[in-house]
């Protein structure tokens, strides 16, 4: 069966070795493929890593099927003689016409297989990139002098010194000690990824760390073992069979927590101390206070989730509970075991008398052995009976179990400052020190779970409530209230269990006036009997839509007349969050209008709270992609409008940037100091004074812009049959269908009027057909309106947040691809939209490249742009036989049977998860 009618213009599938097809796939062998991307200049250590792999692959396919392997040289030398002015050279253009010929004679098995080749591919092509950061990162980090003031490498002492010499050192440590980075984990499905390919993936990345310098049999060992691995990957569906449960979703965050954050976080803090107390670091109390603290929303974010219910937050939070004390317990026993001093080198404080004796009154059996274990070690026994303490915790031993972390923390410190009264203080401000860290940044909790719900929901429980009484007296509730009631009693007995930071948020989407607070408040005293069981609310409202975001001061000084709000904000010292939503205002109202408006956002609640004495956290609800408010977090911080950020950032992270930024410890930590570093640094002086000059000084132009952009962007969504056409000509269907997170794609398997769009789909959908409309629609027609290139440049040069806005637009048309592009508007038969979109890529990719000053896109990334362009022929593959394979669905899907039409789904969806991976930041 093939894909569709359409000729092969008389060639096989498999060329004979007298074919002019086969010569080309001879000289890709000859060459290793890679050198045949002409102008694309890759760093060495990727290009030799890109080569080994790609040979590794196509042994793998020579071992499954040699014609196999044969096409899929053929499709590759297709793709990498394409580029940007196919149109203009015809042999570029006759190649476009091979690959999509070749892909049509296919049978659908054979297809799929090379779809998986190709999907194998692009992820060994993102083991060559990190495995280069992170050796790039080692090697320019050896390079530094210790103890260099100056060290370029860690941003955060870089952002450190920076105010220590504009500000002085004491408002120096008072910015540093107010320091926090809040990352949010989601469960949004943009991480096209399943979960089996992950361990593959991180096999493949250690043997290609031990590979280089490898030789003789280890060599071949290496290459034997990775040749294993990759032919596992290339024989496991990219496809998960079922979705995964809210409950298995928190399994992501344990991964990062194990593989990660747990002993890189400490090291972070560490790395700072070395910098700034040189000789005396691990030998005195730490100056880097513990500012990670990373949330979740996974099994706790219920709009638009009707899989994430009370009962199930209650089991995430005891799957997190259980995981972290096991960690602590496991690390204090290790360390404990190695406090081998005795009594006569570092003799006991009175306080660890003291403690000693509490331990034994709580439990004779427990220090019995201890003390057995450890004889006149004191130091050893306390923490030998901590860490029982720990695993009693767990199961929730009343007699002798933690009734927080707090009191841990304070057990490890009587530990601590004992060891260092004693002269040990290199073991007092070393292990100990790290595992007072380690609980300062995770408490019990592991992470702090954030709920979330539609405030329609809350005003619809309110309304059922009134109706029916409080507990039904009136008539029986609907089972939406009880379930929101139950939400909060969830919330009740999780932070009875594991701490009130470990579940007090409770964020309302879609907030429109100060009454969507109070209806939260309301509900939390209706879910209990007795006030004193209401749980501890932070009550945060969303704002994510145009005319919410414009009116969110007035909502807020409203909302914080509340009773309950007054009374938190007493309780915090003014403390008070507010989130913004990225999505649906991107989606709403175009990218240039919303991320001028949220900038503006921004300042005006900023200046509000300072001028009500508020401390502001303000929440940036980004995702991965740049039609979400994606891009380098660190660039995104430092634009932010004065008295935005405080020393505090906290945003979303979700899908494929938690595996891209947390998923390699060298990454993550590079990460974390640089978004650290930037949070700190955001409050110095200068900083500050260009944020605030620039965006006063191009105000003017960025109106013009918004209104420009915004009118532009309407027109299109405004156009009749829209979102019945963008359902057509994008995947947006087959999306819905992937097995990639438990939260529902859409509101329907189409989409028939824009509220049908969920803003992930709609952005993913869109990176899927390679158009990428979402990141930059309005952009083109506003600077052409405009006109003024001069200005346009200097604001790029002067303004950050649009250099930021600008250098993400680049990168996204850098993804775009205008031959394929056009082969998805194809499918929806409508001319006069197809005009639009095509038009106003072309303005906006010929204004982005003059304002940047770039030939073509991101030119000025050194290692970025040819990384980029060089990874565009795989894509390439993969994008026409979606587009050929979607065609067919759309124009015969009614004369297919349920098997054919399941299998070519299926091949969609393989086809979705390599354009994913090998595009990155899709959702």
């Amino acid at each position: 069966m093939v894909l569709s009618v359409k000729p092969c213009r008389g060639r096989a599938a498999a060329p004979t070795e007298g074919d002019a097809l086969t010569k080309k796939k001879l000289t890709i062998e000859e060459t290793a493929a890679l050198e045949a991307l002409q102008g694309v200049d890759v760093p060495d250590q990727i290009r030799n890593n890109m080569a080994l792999f790609l040979r590794l692959v196509r042994k793998v396919l020579e071992e499954a099927d040699q014609d196999l392997r044969a096409i899929f040289d053929v499709l590759l030398f297709d793709a990498i003689l394409m580029n940007d002015d196919a149109n203009e050279n015809p042999e570029e253009h006759e190649a476009f016409e091979d690959m999509a010929s070749i892909i049509t004679e296919l049978d659908d098995k054979n297809t799929t297989l090379l779809m998986r080749a190709f999907v194998t591919f692009f992820h060994l092509a993102n083991i060559c990139e990190e495995n280069y950061r992170v050796k790039s990162l080692r090697k320019r980090e050896s390079e530094v002098p210790v103890g260099n003031p100056d060290d370029p490498i860690n941003d955060l002492t870089v952002a450190y010194r920076q105010l220590v010499d504009e500000c002085g050192r004491g408002k120096a440590n008072a910015l540093l000690n107010r320091l926090e980075f809040h990352p949010v984990f989601t469960a949004h499905p943009t991480e096209a990824r399943r979960k089996a390919v992950e361990g593959k993936i991180r096999r493949i990345a250690g043997l290609l760390e031990q590979h280089e310098g490898l030789g003789g049999i280890a060599l071949l060992d290496n290459e034997r073992r990775l040749l294993q691995e990759i032919d596992a990957l290339f024989r496991t569906s990219p496809i998960a069979h079922k979705k995964p449960t809210p409950v298995e979703e928190a399994d992501t965050i344990i991964d990062i927590f194990d593989s990660t954050l747990f002993e890189m976080v400490p090291e972070v803090y560490r790395r700072f101390d070395d910098w700034e107390l040189g000789d005396k670091a691990g030998t005195v109390p730490p100056v880097c206070p513990a500012f990670f603290h990373p949330g979740s929303w996974i099994g706790s974010d219920r709009d638009g989730n009707p899989n994430v219910t009370a009962k199930v937050s209650r089991k995430v939070a005891e799957k997190f509970r259980t995981h972290m004390l096991g960690a602590l317990a496991d690390s204090t026993l290790v360390i404990g075991r190695n406090l081998t001093m005795d009594g006569i080198s570092t003799g006991p404080s009175d306080k660890l008398v003291n403690l000693w004796n509490h331990q034994c009154e709580m439990s004779e059996a427990i220090t019995t052995r201890a003390i057995g274990i450890s004889a006149s070690e004191l130091h050893r026994a306390c923490m030998i009976v901590i860490s029982e303490r720990l695993r009693a915790t767990i199961v929730r031993t009343a007699d002798i179990m933690y009734s927080s972390c707090e009191d841990y923390i304070a057990d490890l410190k009587v530990v601590q400052e004992s060891l260092a009264a004693a002269g040990a203080v290199r073991t007092a401000y070393g292990p100990v020190q790290k595992l007072i860290w380690q609980a300062q940044s995770f408490g019990f909790h592991m992470v702090e779970m954030e709920f979330r719900q539609h405030s329609l929901v809350h005003s619809r429980a309110l309304a059922d409530i009134h109706e029916h009484g409080r507990w039904g007296e009136r008539g029986q509730l609907q089972p939406m209230t009880q379930e929101v009631l139950d939400t909060f009693r969830a919330i009740g007995q999780i932070q009875r269990k594991n701490g009130v930071d470990a579940a007090r948020r409770y964020i309302i989407s879609f907030t429109k006036s100060a009454q969507n607070v109070a209806d939260v408040y309301e509900l939390a005293r209706l879910a209990f009997a007795h006030e004193d069981d209401v749980p501890v609310l932070d009550v945060i409202p969303l704002f994510e839509q145009l005319e919410d975001l414009q009116g969110a001061v007035e909502t807020l000084d409203e909302m914080i007349k509340l009773p309950d709000v007054r009374r938190r904000l007493a309780q915090t010292g003014g403390r008070l969050e507010v989130m913004l939503g990225y999505s649906d205002s991107s989606k709403d109202a175009g990218p240039t209008s919303a991320t001028l408006t949220l900038h503006k956002a921004q300042a005006d609640i900023a200046e509000w709270a300072e001028a009500n004495g508020i401390d502001l956290i303000l929440m940036h609800g980004r995702g991965g992609a740049v039609g979400r408010g994606g891009g380098p977090a660190n660039r995104a911080v430092l634009s932010q409008p004065k008295g935005s950020v405080n020393c505090r950032f906290k945003l979303t992270e979700q899908g494929e940037v938690i595996f891209a930024r947390y998923g390699d410890p060298t990454l993550a930590r590079r990460h974390i100091e640089s978004v650290a570093g930037a949070t700190l640094l955001q409050s110095a002086p200068s900083v500050e004074w260009t944020n605030t000059d620039s965006t006063q000084k191009y105000a003017d132009m960025a109106n013009f812009l918004d209104e420009a952009s915004h009118e532009r962007y309407l027109d299109l969504l405004n156009t009749e049959d829209f979102a019945a056409w963008f359902s057509t000509v994008t995947p947006l269907t087959e999306v819905g269908l992937m097995p990639i997170g438990s939260r529902p794609a859409k509101r329907g398997l189409g989409a028939k009027s824009l509220d049908d769009l969920r803003t992930i789909p709609w952005i993913f959908s869109w990176s899927q057909a390679r158009i990428n409309l979402a990141a930059w629609y309005g952009l083109g027609t506003a600077c052409e309106k405009f006109g003024d290139l001069e200005t346009l440049q200097a604001a790029y040069k002067e303004w950050p947040v649009f250099a930021t806005f600008i250098d993400n637009i680049e990168m996204s048309l850098s993804k775009t691809d205008e031959r394929i592009g056009k082969m998805y508007l194809a499918l929806g038969d409508r001319e006069d939209l197809n005009r639009k979109v095509l038009d106003e890529m072309e303005l906006t990719r010929k204004w982005v490249l003059a304002i940047v000053g770039d030939e073509w896109p991101l030119q000025h990334r050194r290692v970025l742009g040819p990384v980029v362009r060089m990874r565009l022929p795989f894509v390439n593959v993969l994008s026409v036989t979606q587009a050929l394979v979607l065609r067919t669905l759309r124009t015969k899907g009614d004369k297919l049977t349920p098997e054919e039409k399941e299998r070519f789904i299926y091949l969609i969806l393989c086809t979705v998860s390599g354009v994913a991976a090998g595009l990155q930041n899709t959702g």
